[in-house]
């Protein structure tokens, strides 16, 4: 549209018009009034109200930034006691902060998010802008599969209110180096809204931190949480890192200290 009103302007015969240099909001407004007057006023303001400039990432230009945000609004909305429920209490809550749907009964990669934050890898809440969601993996992380094709079971389980893009429960191995190189990262070249991490010494607790490895929240499940052996696990893979450091200091925070 905007270039056929460029069309029309360009119609002119320069030569029967004195040009002088205008000052851009002087040329703004000229411009207004004029598509105005083909539009109409209350159309063409409408038009402009809503278009969105989207927020870019440069390091992680995949990154679904306004969803992210919103992400980590509903994490921090989230108080430790609600965090410390029954545990699938917890989980589900903690997919619907993150923009995903419950969906334990659908196929895997048809949408199925009974894996997610149930094991010890599936820990990572990705939020990814839609064309990289259908981004495959080219052999860069170890541990993860050729292809890895995610895409049809993110368009099927994410929770579209949280803003543009998609949400996954992404592989954490790999975080463990600077920069990380884990799925959210690499494959998807954006940047984690939390990462789920089980707290030594005895990995009743857990924290959620953000991409940065600060802290988000916490929570003490009760019930059929994942098996001793994976919660350590995930622990592992995090360990050295800046991912690590909140769940370690965890029992100073929970002490006050």
């Amino acid at each position: 549209m905007l270039g056929a009103f460029v069309l029309v302007a360009h119609s002119f015969d320069p030569g029967a018009i004195q040009m002088r240099p205008l000052s851009s909001t002087v040329r703004a407004r000229r411009v207004f009034a004029f598509v105005a007057a083909l539009l109409g006023t209350s159309t063409l303001t409408q038009t402009f109200a809503q278009t969105r400039v989207m927020e870019v990432d440069p390091e992680y230009p995949g990154t679904a930034v306004e969803r992210l945000r919103n992400i980590q609004a509903r994490v921090k909305s989230l108080k430790p006691e609600d965090l410390s429920k029954d545990w699938e209490e917890v989980r589900r809550k903690i997919l619907w902060a993150g923009g995903l749907k419950d969906l334990p009964n659908n196929v895997p990669g048809q949408g199925y998010t009974g894996h997610s934050f149930n094991d010890d890898n599936h820990c990572d809440l990705t939020p990814m802008l839609g064309e990289v969601a259908h981004n495959l993996h080219e052999g860069e992380i170890r541990g993860i599969a050729m292809g890895n094709r995610l895409g049809p079971g993110i368009d099927i389980a994410t929770l579209p209110e949280l803003g543009p893009g998609g949400s996954w429960s992404t592989c954490t191995n790999g975080c463990h180096v600077e920069p990380p190189q884990d799925v959210a990262h690499v494959q998807f070249r954006a940047r984690i809204a939390f990462k789920l991490v089980w707290t030594p010494p005895h990995f009743n607790s857990f924290v959620l931190v953000d991409d940065s490895g600060a802290y988000l929240n916490h929570g003490t499940p009760t019930g059929a949480v994942p098996g001793l052996r994976a919660r350590v696990s995930n622990y592992n893979l995090v360990k050295g890192s800046k991912y690590a450091r909140e769940a370690e200091a965890l029992s100073d925070r929970a002490a006050g200290a």
